[in-house]
């Protein structure tokens, strides 16, 4: 729960001073439901500490706090919803700011997930101070004295406490209104316009959302975290104790044209049992002994439900001297946890003796106040949500959750158009949209967009075309040498006992597929290992010496801790290319083919051999990757990954990875890797690179600021350290993969999947950005997703074209798969590298791995 959440229950519990395990602060709270204002109500007469200061000009940027937690009644204000209103990069830009959209390839009738909003004529929102005299110190007491003069004021109005919102303004710029307390005190409140705020302003964008938001609580609908979801609708799939809540994920911004909400469907998985059944299971599992240890590690990041609420928490820790008989301060009163519940919700908890949950509260408290103690929850009432890796690897969960996630095309437009149906037929709804002049367009936008003419695949001394549909060329691949197969003389294989068979059936499909390929691959040293941990490491550490050139493991599970093992010693201590392989992919003789070819692929790749490219025109040119990674097992150490290419084909890679403290900015410790990449481009180039292309992965809402101000600044002092005279033409993209916008192409009417290589630059793109969307991937179930890129700085002058077809051809050579990707192949090495590193290994691998792709 969040802090204004708490401000605004009905009572607050303020802590009790007890003794807290470890350093955990001492101040506990339980969770309380979220309370919304009630207009009309006159509470008791309460003084300000300080009379509201006035009203500043910095308020069209962001509605106070008070506006986002009060009258609403709602938690759904945060900034990072709003996607960055504010940071303008376009204008900076002289070769785009007339036009940014491109001209090559064939046009195409798509449909998107867009609505547009419309208002009457010549709307406004005018923002209005008031001031209380006397001072007030309760919000509820200053709205309620506020609302008496609806007459004056309309029944369309927003007030936090200190700002009013009125969509009409009043007939003088100050109004003077006069009320009484129920105890009988006059108040004199003066209404002062302060400003004026055209629809698209940023406060207007805000202050959109919120009230869609009511329409969606019209509806029925929960909030659960940032979204609303349907629980009067579920989806049940006893089979595996599952439930889904159908939902809706909602923004309404301004785009080149109008203001329009995005609107796509959303699934929230929820499992039927508690944390306390999770605990229970557990114990019986590990036994007395080792269950705070395991419990702890299974439970701490999960994501809980509390159904009393319809509200999600983060695990933080377990307060194992806490149970439900504890107490805490709830007013001037003592109570215990277990009396609240029953008190607050006419909830009985069975178990008096579980020990409870702790929820770090993360936001400040409202107006300033400090934040409230963690929240206290009850693993009884907790609700388990999302999947477990276990989940994930059985085949039949998934595929029975994805007959009910996994919409096509025309069954996500027909529940969008549902939803439109639904809030047309809302009275309520309705209601309220008209109160503020708002109203909706009846369907979703039409428009255009192109498809690039499909890419040649370069291998070797042959080129050829694949299926544009399907982006995927392992057929066409096969039988073909590639660019440059490196032979394998001296390898280590290692396998147990048990799958002995399986290792020398999989060395010798190897060297069938290896010679078609152009790899020469001698017999490989085969090395027999215990089924143990600490065997696997003693036989990596006798037999691994600085000549070898690969290490093939087979590992009997997919247990992480061997896998890890493996990694940690080869990437660390003993710098090797590795491939580590699960028995069970052995297991089918007639997939072994196709196994054993993608595994000679990689192998290949991980020594620094090259398999296909494309044409990419452009020379001197650099490609750099960058993405992060939070390293939960390090206290969510932040990992950041840079990969740089070294030659003209993008065949060959410079990666390295470095650890950040908590806090620290992602670029500080990549200055110097982007440094070192710069020189090993000089070393194999005997130049340095003329033009640089930077896309930057891993950004989140809210963080653009953040690129633009401080990251593009730190990537030009990284380049001048080469030289004060060297001043390449840079370009930096931002990548954003976690999209809600949905593209639908228009095929004999019916909605369906875009083909790869479409592009989308113009509609539903932002006026104040450099930015376009591509789908790059083909997917055989459910609608496709597009990627957004937003050019954030450039000062090659590249045209719009040329950037938009260099980003499609570079999502053709990940080397880890036959096939188009959603996003550039150095951005997807950037993932693999941080990920590998966060997951299995938490140091810098050794630098003698920078120029081979170890981490596929």
């Amino acid at each position: 729960m969040t802090g204004r959440a708490r401000a605004r229950s009905r009572s607050r519990a303020r802590g009790q001073e007890t003794g807290v395990p470890g350093p955990q602060p001492s101040s506990w709270q339980a969770e309380r439901p979220m309370q919304p204002v009630s207009e009309g109500e006159v509470m008791g007469r309460g003084r300000q500490r300080t009379a509201p200061g006035p009203a500043i000009s910095e308020a069209v940027l962001q509605i106070s706090a008070g506006f986002q937690q009060a009258k609403i009644g709602e938690r759904g204000g945060r900034r990072r919803d709003f996607h960055d209103v504010g940071v303008h990069t376009r204008q900076l830009m002289e070769h785009v700011k007339e036009s940014k959209t491109g001209m090559s390839g064939s046009p195409i009738e798509l449909r998107a997930n867009f609505m547009r909003l419309i208002s009457r004529p010549q709307w406004a929102l005018y923002q209005y101070h008031v001031d209380f005299n006397p001072p007030m110190e309760s919000r509820r007491l200053r709205s309620a004295l506020l609302f008496q003069h609806e007459e004056t004021l309309g029944s369309a109005r927003t007030f936090d406490g200190a700002l009013l919102f009125l969509p009409n303004r009043l007939r003088n710029i100050e109004t003077v209104l006069f009320s009484e307390t129920r105890q009988g005190e006059k108040v004199r409140i003066t209404v002062t316009l302060t400003n004026e705020l055209p629809p698209s302003s940023p406060v207007c964008v805000q202050f959109y959302n919120i009230i869609f938001r009511r329409i969606l609580r019209m509806l029925n609908m929960q909030q659960i975290g940032r979204h609303y979801y349907n629980p009067d609708d579920p989806l049940n799939i006893p089979q595996h104790r599952l439930t889904i809540w159908p939902g809706f994920v909602t923004n309404l911004l301004q785009y080149e044209s109008s203001l329009m909400l995005c609107m796509d469907v959303s699934h929230k998985v929820l499992r039927s049992e508690t944390v306390l059944d999770f605990m229970a299971s557990l114990r019986h599992q590990y036994g007395d002994q080792r269950f705070p240890e395991v419990c702890t590690k299974e439970l701490v990041g999960l994501i809980v439900l509390t159904k009393y609420n319809n509200k999600t928490y983060r695990i933080d820790d377990i307060a194992w001297d806490h149970t439900p008989n504890n107490t805490f301060t709830r007013g001037d009163t003592e109570i215990s946890f277990k009396n609240y519940y029953k008190t607050q919700y006419g909830l009985g908890i069975r178990d008096e003796h579980q020990v409870l949950l702790i929820s770090h509260v993360k936001k400040l408290g409202p107006s300033g106040r400090p934040p409230p103690g963690p929240a206290m929850l009850v693993p009884e009432l907790c609700y388990l949500t999302g999947l477990t890796d276990k989940m994930r690897n059985d085949f039949n969960i998934m595929k029975d959750l994805a007959s009910h996630t996994r919409l096509s095309p025309e069954q996500r437009e027909n529940r969008l158009n549902r939803f439109i149906t639904n809030i047309k037929k809302n009275q309520g709804a309705q209601a309220e949209l008209n109160t503020w002049g708002l109203s909706f367009e009846n369907k979703l936008l039409n428009l255009t967009g192109r498809v690039l003419p499909a890419e040649r695949i370069i291998q070797g001394a042959r080129t050829f075309e694949y299926d544009p549909w399907a982006a995927d060329w392992s057929k066409e691949m096969r039988g073909i040498p590639v660019i440059s197969g490196l032979p394998l003389q001296n390898w280590l294989m290692f396998f147990t006992r048990r799958n002995g068979d399986a290792a020398h059936s999989l060395l010798q499909t190897l060297h069938r597929v290896a010679g078609p390929m152009g790899i020469r691959m001698q017999r490989a040293v085969m090395i027999e290992y215990e089924d143990r941990q600490e065997s696997l490491l003693r036989a990596l550490q006798q037999n691994v010496r600085p000549g070898t050139q690969m290490v093939v493991v087979i590992l009997p599970t997919n247990r992480k801790d061997k896998y890890d093992c493996v990694k940690k010693y080869l990437c660390l201590d003993c710098p090797t290319p590795s491939q580590c392989v699960v028995s069970r992919t052995l297991s089918r003789p007639q997939a072994l083919m196709t196994v054993a070819t993608k595994i000679a692929l990689q192998m290949n790749c991980k020594m620094g051999g090259e398999l296909w490219s494309v044409d990419i025109p452009l020379k001197q040119l650099m490609i750099v990757g960058i993405d992060c990674y939070h390293d939960t097992a390090a206290g969510r150490r932040s990992i950041g990954a840079l990969v740089a290419s070294l030659n003209s084909s993008m065949t060959r890679w410079f990666s390295r990875c470095v650890l950040q403290n908590r806090g620290q900015e992602i670029i500080d410790g990549l200055k110097g890797a982007l440094h070192d990449a710069l020189r090993a481009y000089l070393k194999h180039n005997n130049c340095l690179p003329s033009r640089i292309v930077v896309y930057r992965d891993g950004v989140g809402d809210g963080m653009l600021q953040s690129v633009v101000n401080y990251e593009v600044p730190q990537i030009q002092q990284s380049i001048k350290t080469m030289g004060m005279d060297y001043s390449p033409k840079l370009s930096v993209l931002v990548v954003k993969k976690r999209i809600s916008a949905r593209i639908f192409a228009l095929l004999d009417g019916k909605p369906t999947n875009p083909p790869p290589g479409t592009v989308i630059d113009t509609e539903i793109t932002r006026p104040e950005w450099y930015d376009f969307y591509i789908i790059s991937q083909a997917v055989r179930l459910g609608s496709v997703s597009p990627t957004h890129y937003n050019v954030v700085f450039d000062s090659s002058g590249l045209k719009p074209d040329h950037m938009q077809r260099l980003t499609h051809k570079l999502c053709h050579l990940y080397y880890n798969w036959q096939g188009m990707i959603r996003v550039p192949a150095p951005c997807q090495y950037a993932h693999k590298l941080a990920f590998l590193v966060g997951q299995s290994i938490h140091k810098e691998p050794n630098l003698n791995l920078d120029e081979f792709l170890y981490y596929l």
